[in-house]
């Protein structure tokens, strides 16, 4: 080992793949570092028996190569490949982390050898392992022979086998499994294996030429199924097979564009073609000839070519002896040989018709016409018969050829036609449709054309005629004005007999029926004149239109025909205003009183009826001792002091005096073209608002001394407020006494204190004559801390309400009559006991029954009691 050591890069062969490099040190023995091998199983070591998915994803860190160095020195991996082999791998020297870094695939390659290495930096150890690739379910299977074309005869049996469909796939296990399907396996003829892709015909199903020529069969092959990217994952591919059928002699002949009708007419000659039938062999793949004849029903009187298939006449059409014929046909197929084979039979029905040679035409009176007139009034009645009109139509020919349709064609829907429909010959009748629209304003006259056209014939022959209907005018118009309504303006100072509008009425009728004569009528017409012809409106002769009494008219205008029938319209006059009223004040002179503070307002009328006539600017012309004092808004008059003027003082320091008496000259100016003014001299005394005596209501007399209404107004509402409030504290002092005549006459005075006594003694009321009796009953009071004393009032007779004592009490006498209510003195208010309550008792207390004696004797009582509390009373 010592002598190795002293080598230089000795190779030591261990295994066949493994080749180990030592790199000798002459200093210290140097071992090279090595794998780990960690198992097939396991994903770091050497890569020895790793396996990797074909599916793995580029960019994957597939493995990590893992070694050591004995020395412990740091070791670096590689990875490298055979020279011309694709490099699928990468590693990171470092941390020996594997990447794959190109696309796997099984079915190309399917296993990768590598080289993989380590190095300490001086010894480097290679070795050669192999990567199997594992297969992923990637692949769809591979049709072998499809798509493809084959013949399969028609007469081939059903269940025989045509076809077997071969498909590989490339896939291991069951992802290379294949299994065949049938794309919509209900509507076709054939079915296949699952397994051994045999197509067949179905069992019960026949192939059939004449139907169907070719089938086209789209078969599926499906894969078993496998993992692909961690999912479970099914392919599939599709081909199709074309199946052609091959005819065979089975299907006998067909005629074609059947039912067949043929026509003879009264103008056929013998040798005429009435009709040609043709058939053809079912069997197109191959066909045979056709050959015609007649099995039963030409009576003679046809013929047929063999070949061709036309059918002719024999003889003449008048000498045949039915309308209508029903002849068999015979379609035979001939074999090669000549001998008769399969055949088919069809009906050839052939009418005898007449020809139609005549078309529709108009009669009149006196024969064929194509021109009809008729003069009528305007706006018949609607359904009525225009019995000048006698038209008649008729088709010479027979059936069908004779029927036809008529219409009436013309300006709106005026008219109708009677009948619509006709077979061979029928009287005309127009009928009136819309009776509004035959106006002779609109139409003079009325053209239209009667149609008749025929129905049911190849050639649709037509006739017309021409009808004109003349209208006569009926006055059935009213005069219509220009307009519903018109407005007119005229200067309030016009003279009489001035224009004011002209209106306008037509009336479409003609001669005197449109002649239009006018008037006027209504509250506002009285000023008012209009010539009848013409329809001017002017002033009356005398009329003197001021806008200042009354500015607005309005009345109606007639326009009326010859025979009355009329309409309205509505006339509305507007008197234009003039400026000719100057502003006035309601005095030329004035005074007031101006408290500092508050503004004096003067007003001016003017008594024109519009703007800018009657709109009224103030300005202050003059005003002594000082010009300099005063402001006036120019929109309402009011006056008041120059903002820095705050008291007496500034007033006295600019005037230089102390009389604060001012004379203003003030004019009133209205804004009318030409402009008038008025002017009044306001005397105006200033004071301040503390020089009024009597607070707020004297300053108010004081700013109102000159507007006695003003201050007669305040006062009459002060004292109907005073009064409106009396009324509501009596209503409700009156409710309220009336409530308590409810009360029971129970009274009660309890006394809650030993030493306060009872006082019952009223100062406003004289003493009540000794001979007022009254009853009082004494109750025992319940054991409570303190004394009760009950005074209860026992009048049954509910006559007093209240009970009242004076002191000192009159002697005690017998009961006797309820005393008399105290009498009312007005002004004077009444007095009750205060310490008397009441409640209301819906139960009230029985009463002891007590005889006159005890009542007597306990009333005394009471009184003794009463009189010795007062003079102890009295004592103390």
């Amino acid at each position: 080992m010592t002598s190795l050591c002293r080598m230089k890069n000795v190779k030591i062969l261990h295994l066949p793949l493994l080749f180990v490099f030592v790199h000798a040190c002459f200093a210290q023995a140097d071992f090279a570092p090595y794998f780990y091998d960690n198992g097939p199983y396991s994903y770091n070591g050497n890569l020895a028996l790793f396996s990797l998915s074909e599916d793995t994803a580029v960019g994957t860190q597939i493995y990590s190569l893992n070694g050591t160095d004995p020395e412990g020195q740091e070791v670096s991996y590689g990875l490298s490949f055979d020279p011309g082999s694709k490099e699928y791998f990468r590693v990171d020297p470092k941390s020996g982390n594997i990447t794959l870094v190109e696309k796997l695939d099984r079915e190309k390659q399917d296993s990768i050898d590598v080289l993989v290495s380590i190095t300490d930096g001086q010894s480097k150890v290679v070795e050669r392992v192999t990567i199997f690739v594992m297969d992923a379910n990637d692949e769809k299977p591979d049709f072998q022979n499809m798509p493809a074309i084959i013949n399969v005869l028609e007469t081939t049996e059903s269940g025989s086998s045509i076809y077997r469909v071969e498909a590989v796939d490339r896939d291991t296990g069951s992802g290379g499994s294949v299994t065949y399907y049938l794309q919509n396996p209900q509507s076709t003829l054939f079915a296949v294996d699952r397994h051994s892709g045999v197509l067949r015909i179905k069992s019960g199903e026949m192939l059939d030429y004449e139907k169907t020529k070719t089938h086209f069969v789209t078969v599926i092959a499906k894969d078993g199924g496998g993992n692909f990217n961690g999912k479970e994952q099914f392919m599939s591919s599709s081909a199709t097979l074309t199946i052609n059928v091959i005819d065979a002699q089975d299907t006998p002949p067909s005629f074609i564009g059947t039912p067949y009708f043929g026509y003879v007419y009264e103008v056929s000659v013998p040798g005429s073609e009435i009709f040609t039938v043709v058939a053809k062999d079912g069997d197109v793949g191959s066909p045979n000839p056709i050959r015609y004849s007649f099995d039963d029903g030409d009576d003679g009187v046809f013929s047929i070519n063999r070949s061709s298939g036309c059918i002719t006449l024999l003889s003449l059409p008048m000498f045949l002896k039915r309308e209508i014929f029903n002849i068999k046909v015979r379609a035979s197929e001939v074999s090669p040989e000549g001998r008769p084979m399969d055949y088919s039979v069809t009906t050839v029905v052939i009418r005898v018709v007449d020809l139609n040679n005549n078309p529709p035409t108009f009669y009149g009176e006196n024969g064929p016409q194509s021109m009809f007139e008729l003069t009528m009034h305007e706006h018949p009645p609607e359904g009525e018969i225009l019995r000048g009109l006698k038209i008649t139509v008729n088709d010479s020919d027979q059936g069908a050829n004779a029927k036809f349709n008529l219409r009436l064609i013309g300006p709106g829907r005026m008219l109708r036609v009677v009948p619509q429909t006709v077979l061979n010959e029928a009287q005309v009748t127009i009928l009136v449709e819309d009776s509004a629209a035959m106006d002779y304003e609109k139409h003079h006259f009325l053209t239209y054309k009667l149609l008749a056209v025929e129905i049911d014939t190849p050639e649709r022959f037509s006739a017309t005629a021409d009808i004109v209907i003349h209208l006569l005018d009926t006055n059935d118009n009213a005069p219509k004005f220009s307009s519903d309504y018109y407005i007119a303006r005229i200067p309030e100072n016009s003279p009489g007999g001035s224009n004011v509008v002209s209106v306008t009425a037509t009336d479409p009728d003609s001669g005197p029926w449109g002649d239009v004569k006018y008037s006027i009528y209504g509250s506002g017409a009285d000023l008012f004149l209009i010539q009848p012809a013409s329809g001017i409106i002017y002033t009356q002769p005398w009329a003197s239109l001021d806008a200042e009494v009354r500015s607005k008219y309005n009345f109606y205008v007639k326009a009326e025909d010859a025979e009355g029938k009329y309409s309205l319209a509505e006339v509305f006059v507007t008197v234009l205003d003039l400026n000719d009223h100057p502003p006035e004040f309601n005095d030329n002179f004035l005074e007031t009183t101006m408290v500092i503070g508050a503004p004096v307002k003067i007003e001016a009328v003017d008594d024109d009826a519009e703007v800018p006539n009657n709109v009224i600017e103030y300005a202050i012309m003059k005003a002594e001792p000082d010009n300099n004092i005063f402001d006036i808004n120019a929109d309402t008059g009011e006056i008041m002091l120059k903002s820095y003027i705050k008291s007496m003082a500034i007033i006295q320091n600019i005037t230089k005096q102390r009389d604060c008496t001012w004379s203003l000259v003030v004019q009133a100016r209205d804004r009318g073209q030409p402009s008038f003014s008025t002017t009044a001299v306001v005397k105006i005394d200033i004071t301040e608002a503390t020089q009024l005596s009597g607070g707020p209501l004297g300053s108010f007399l004081m700013q109102n001394r000159n507007k006695p209404l003003q201050i007669l107004g305040m006062l009459a509402g002060v004292i109907s407020l005073m009064v409106i409030v009396t009324v509501i504290i009596s209503t409700a002092t009156f409710m309220r006494n009336k409530k308590s005549n409810r009360i029971l006459p129970n009274r009660r005075v309890r006394r809650r204190r030993k030493t306060q006594p009872w006082n019952l003694k009223n100062p406003f009321k004289t003493p009540e004559t000794p001979g007022e009796k009254f009853r009082v009953e004494e109750e025992e009071p319940e054991p409570e801390p303190e004394p009760e004393v009950i005074v209860e009032n026992v009048n049954y007779n509910n006559n007093v309400n209240n009970v009242v004592r004076y002191w000192p009490p009159p002697p005690p006498s017998a009961p006797s009559l309820p005393p008399p209510p105290p009498p009312y003195i007005p002004g004077e208010r009444q007095w009750a006991v205060p310490t008397v309550s009441a409640t209301v008792a819906p139960k009230p207390r029985k009463k002891p029954v007590m005889n006159r004696q005890d009542t007597k004797n306990l009333a005394l009582v009471s009184e003794l009691k009463m009189k010795l509390e007062q003079k102890r009373m009295l004592k103390h």
